[in-house]
C-alpha cells in the first residue's frame, strides 16, 4: 500500500539560532556535496572543521568555491587511518558532526573492492570510535546512499524499513556502513550522541566533478568538444539539486538534538516527483539551455553492472522533519547549468554559490 504521508505545504528551513557559533565537524569537506555543506554551514554562522583527503588534481568544488576560508580548521587525512580521525575529533570539539566521506564511485568500487570497503565501513567505524565518550557533541548525522537497499527489480519505490543490501561493491559497502552505524547505536548509546543515517538520491549541482557522473560528464564532454558518453539512457534515477538535500540533513541534525527520541534513525531523502530517466534529464537540460546535448552511446566494454531503475519513498523526511526539495526538475537542471556555464567562461562561483545558498534558506 502507497504511503498516504501528505507532505507539508511549506518547506522548512535550517535554523540560523540552532547553527549560530556551533562546532561542526565535517568529514569530506573536499568533495562536492561537502564544499557545499562547508558554505551553507558558514552561511549559518557554524565554526566548521573540514576533515579529508585533499582533493583530486583538476576542477574542485573546493576551491572554486573558496572553502578554505570558510574553515574554523582545516585538516587534512584519511579516514582510513584511525589515529588520524580521533586526532580530527578531539581538535574539532564538534558539537555535532557530519560524516559525508566516503569512496563514493560505483565504478571505482569495482577497481579498488577493498579500499571501498575500507573506506566506507572501517572508516565510518573509526569515526564512531572516536565519537564515543567526546564532551559536547550532541548530535551526528552518517550519510550513506540510495543504493543500501536490496534491488528487488520490481521498481518499486523503497522506504526506509526495506531490506539492505547492495550487488556491486559501493552499494554493498554502504549498507554495511548501515548495519555498523545500527550496531553501535544498539551497543553503546550511553557513550554515543543521537545518530541517524541519511540516504539521498542522485544529487546534482554545480561544482560536482567526480568521475561517472551524468552532468559532470556532459559539462567535460562539451569543454573538450566532444559527444557525452552515455552507458543507460533509460535508467532512471531520483535526481534532486544539492542544496536541497544538504538542508535535509541539516533539519536531521537539528531535531537530534532538539527531539531525540522523535526523531528516525535513518531518513531517505529524494524528489517529490516522479524519477527521471538518463534521456528525460538530457532533454530537460538542452530544453532549459536553449540547445541540445550533443550524445552517444557509450562503449559497451565501458558498461558495469547498474540497477536500470531505482527510486526511494521520501515521504519520512516530509513527515517527520517537515523537508521537501525547493527546486523542481526544470529548476534543478536550470541553476545547475547556470553554474557549469559560469565556470566554463571562467566567471567568479564564490558569489554565484552564496547568493543560491541565501536562496536556499530564505525562501
Amino acid at each position: 500500500m502507497e504511503n498516504m504521508v501528505k507532505p507539508p505545504v511549506h518547506s522548512r528551513k535550517p535554523a540560523p539560532d540552532l547553527w549560530r557559533g556551533k562546532r561542526v565537524l565535517v568529514t569530506g569537506h573536499t568533495g562536492f556535496k561537502g564544499a557545499w555543506l562547508c558554505l551553507l554551514l558558514s552561511q549559518l554562522g557554524a565554526k566548521v572543521t573540514g576533515f579529508a583527503l585533499p582533493y583530486e588534481p583538476g576542477p574542485a568544488a573546493y576551491d572554486l568555491l573558496g572553502i578554505a576560508a570558510h574553515l574554523h580548521q582545516n585538516q587534512f587525512g584519511d579516514l582510513r587511518d584511525a589515529q588520524a580521525v580521533a586526532t580530527a575529533v578531539r581538535s574539532a570539539e564538534p558539537d555535532i558532526v557530519l560524516h559525508l566521506a566516503a569512496q563514493a564511485v560505483v565504478g571505482r568500487s569495482y577497481r579498488d573492492p577493498a579500499g571501498t570497503f575500507a573506506t566506507n565501513v572501517a572508516g565510518t567505524i573509526s569515526l564512531l570510535e572516536a565519537c564515543r565518550g567526546t564532551p559536547g557533541l550532541s548530535a551526528a548525522v552518517v550519510v550513506t546512499s540510495d543504493k543500501v537497499y536490496r534491488n528487488d527489480g520490481t521498481g518499486r519505490a523503497f522506504r526506509e524499513t526495506d531490506p539492505l543490501g547492495g550487488s556491486d561493491p559501493y552499494s554493498a559497502s554502504k549498507a554495511a556502513c548501515e548495519i555498523a552505524v545500527a550496531s553501535y547505536v544498539s551497543s553503546f548509546a550511553s557513550t554515543l550522541p543521537p545518530i541517524a543515517t541519511a540516504r539521498a538520491g542522485n544529487v546534482v549541482g554545480g561544482g560536482d566533478f567526480g568521475e561517472d557522473r551524468l552532468i559532470p560528464d556532459l559539462f567535460r564532454a562539451e569543454r573538450a568538444g566532444q559527444p557525452l558518453a552515455i552507458r543507460q539512457p533509460d535508467a532512471t534515477r531520483p535526481f534532486q539539486h544539492v542544496l536541497d538535500v544538504l538542508s535535509g540533513y541539516l533539519l536531521l541534525a537539528e531535531d537530534l538534538i532538539q527531539k531525540p527520541s522523535e526523531t528516525p534513525r535513518a531518513v531517505n531523502f529524494g524528489p517529490d516527483a516522479r524519477e527521471m530517466s538518463v534521456q528525460d534529464v538530457l532533454d530537460t537540460v538542452a530544453r532549459v539551455r536553449g540547445r541540445a546535448v550533443n550524445w552517444q552511446h557509450a562503449d559497451p566494454q565501458a558498461i558495469y553492472a547498474e540497477a536500470p531503475r531505482l527510486a526511494i519513498d521520501a515521504s519520512l523526511a516530509r513527515h517527520t522533519l517537515g523537508w521537501e526539495p525547493r527546486l523542481k526538475e526544470d529548476a534543478i537542471f536550470l541553476e545547475t547549468a547556470e553554474w557549469y556555464e559560469a565556470w566554463l567562461k571562467g566567471e567568479e562561483l564564490r558569489g554565484l554559490s552564496e547568493r543560491a545558498i541565501e536562496r536556499a534558506i530564505s525562501s
